[in-house]
């Protein structure tokens, strides 16, 4: 299932790439259980949405929208732990019409290896 889902996704940038996203203006989700932000932090410019309200405060068809959110065409990058759920999630974004949704490789724990957290 991982494997579909990733084929879905556009380029899967990596931790090093965080400052330039950042600097394009994408938004950055971070998606990871308050558990986990607590314990680990938080992703610096990233934007807090649980996983279990991702569809509708993303989908620029929702009145529950992010304010940021408003255009299919957004760059959308989501980031979990470690890289898994995030691109099931971003799959399903795709799904909604969401064609430059994709999450980040390995992870906030790859961001805080590379010092991009």
């Amino acid at each position: 299932m991982l494997d579909e889902a990733r084929r879905t996704l556009p380029r899967r940038p990596t931790a090093e790439d965080l400052p330039v996203l950042r600097a394009r203006g994408a938004l950055i989700v971070d998606i990871r259980p308050v558990g986990l932000r607590e314990h680990d932090g938080a992703l610096s410019g990233a934007v807090v949405v649980d996983r279990n309200q991702l569809e509708w405060r993303l989908d620029p068809t929702s009145d529950h929208r992010l304010p940021e959110a408003d255009d299919p065409d957004l760059e959308i990058v989501l980031v979990c732990d470690e890289g898994y759920a995030s691109s099931l999630a971003a799959s399903t974004l795709q799904q909604l019409g969401l064609r430059n949704a994709t999450d980040l490789d390995g992870g906030f724990q790859a961001a805080r290896r590379a010092g991009t957290a």
